[in-house]
């Protein structure tokens, strides 16, 4: 697929190889040669102002990509087709796909003056698709399949690349048991809560499980093993690596040795990256030292992470993590609620705005999290399910990658999560075709 523009700015590159492999399995081809393009024949995509020649999709450009720097855009949302858009344009699309597939995958507002949530986090509340009402909705494959037929229509000849369907299950370890392998200092601070709180169940089940007479309520790794077994499932694992413990990092310390064994045998079984702790976004210098101690520990190299808490800045987390040797991450999606961040279901290369480059960081973005339906949007078990599903038909439909974040602490026995572990083997069961049941072990 050959792109006219009389300039080739880095923006228009970039969304440029996004759309081109989505849409034909490799980066759309760019000239601003006009000869060239009227005389080449086949599919062609002209991206100026004017027509150029008869045989040619026109898409006349919003200044967006040929701009340099950050600045308030003015959005403003419609519907044709279907589908909501903005950008609108003249030519034969009545909005500027390449410019609104910019917007959305580059994170532009992110970059703008905003506010932050009760975590420091950039709020969903400010974005488009929050208050557009499509949040819920991966629009850029959804414009992308309408686009593919537009040029199916006008170009015959033009064959156009199927991705398939991927389903990846992704977990974090973020506290490997509720209560073994902790400090007697936080062992005995427990109980003494409980004590005082007169949580007796509570107090009785913590002495069992150290005393090896009850299994540690958030021990899900046999189970998972056995249902990803009769799956076919290939999870990816990423692990709280914090060099101590905190608010927010509530991990066994990396030096006990069930911490180690724990990620030893995840690495043996499947791909492992790094959950950064929230004390390593305070003080970015922890960042290379928890990878090194994962890759130390598994004899893997992690080049994958995802951020705790959802917890990232941009565009300062991203350069953190390139700098610290990671390829992969898959923190794109909200810690607050539920959708498509992005609003795209398709691995994507982070675009650095300040810099106006393309990076070598892959984003692959989640779209469902269960401590969201849990903690944030107050779901039963049932509504969570209810909600998985949907939102893994929306991914299926246009043939984009379903990933969902599930944590250890939900599929084990704890009581507070008491009915999740169930609703996710239905849903596994359900996707994958299973018929075996998964007991809880």
């Amino acid at each position: 697929m050959l792109v006219y523009s009389p300039l080739i700015p880095a923006r228009l590159r970039y969304v440029c190889g996004f759309i081109g492999k989505e849409l034909t399995g490799t980066p759309f081809e760019l000239t601003d040669n006009k000869e060239i393009f009227r005389e080449t024949s086949g599919a062609k995509i002209n991206y100026s102002p004017d027509p150029v020649g008869n045989n040619e999709c026109w898409l006349r450009p919003h200044s967006l990509l040929f701009e340099t720097g950050i600045k308030e855009q003015a959005v403003g949302v419609f519907e044709p087709d279907g589908h909501k858009a903005f950008f609108p344009v003249e030519g034969d699309l009545s909005f500027d796909i390449f410019a609104a597939i910019f917007y959305l995958l580059s994170r532009y507002e992110e970059y703008l003056p905003h506010q932050k949530d009760a975590y420091g986090r950039y709020d969903h509340k400010n974005s488009l698709a929050f208050r557009e009402n499509f949040l819920d909705k991966p629009l850029i494959n959804d414009w992308l399949q309408a686009f593919k037929k537009k040029l199916i229509d006008k170009f015959p000849s033009f064959t156009p690349h199927h991705s398939p369907f991927t389903f990846l299950p992704t977990y974090d370890i973020d506290e490997a048991y509720a209560y073994k392998y902790k400090s007697w200092v936080r062992r005995a601070g427990a109980s003494a809560r409980d004590l005082l709180k007169g949580n007796w169940k509570e107090y009785s089940l913590r002495r069992k499980v150290l005393a090896n007479k009850a299994p540690d309520p958030f021990d899900s790794y046999d189970w998972l093993d056995d249902l990803h077994e009769g799956s076919g499932l290939y999870p990816r694992y990423f692990f709280l690596t914090a060099h101590k413990t905190g608010k927010y990092d509530k991990n066994i310390l990396t030096g006990e040795a069930a911490w180690q064994a724990l990620a030893r045998k995840h690495a043996d079984k499947y791909t492992i990256g790094i959950h950064p702790s929230w004390q390593s976004g305070d003080d970015p210098s922890l960042l290379k030292k928890e990878i090194a101690i994962l890759g130390k520990t598994t004899g893997q190299a992690i080049t994958s992470s995802r951020q705790h808490f959802i917890r990232f800045h941009l565009p300062v987390t991203f350069r953190q993590l390139t700098d610290a040797g990671i390829r992969e991450d898959f923190s794109m999606g909200y810690g607050s609620i539920n959708g498509f961040r992005a609003s795209v279901a398709s691995p994507f290369y982070w675009y650095d705005l300040e810099r106006e480059t393309t990076t070598d960081l892959l984003l692959y973005p989640f779209c469902y999290m269960e401590a969201n339906s849990f903690f944030e949007q107050k779901f039963t078990s049932q509504q969570a399910l209810d909600e998985m599903r949907r939102y893994y038909q929306e991914v299926k439909k246009v043939n984009g990658t379903f990933i969902s974040i599930w944590h250890n602490t939900f599929l084990g026995t704890a009581t507070l999560f008491s009915g999740w572990r169930e609703i996710y083997e239905q849903f596994i069961k359900g996707v994958t075709g299973q018929t075996e049941i998964v007991r809880p072990g």
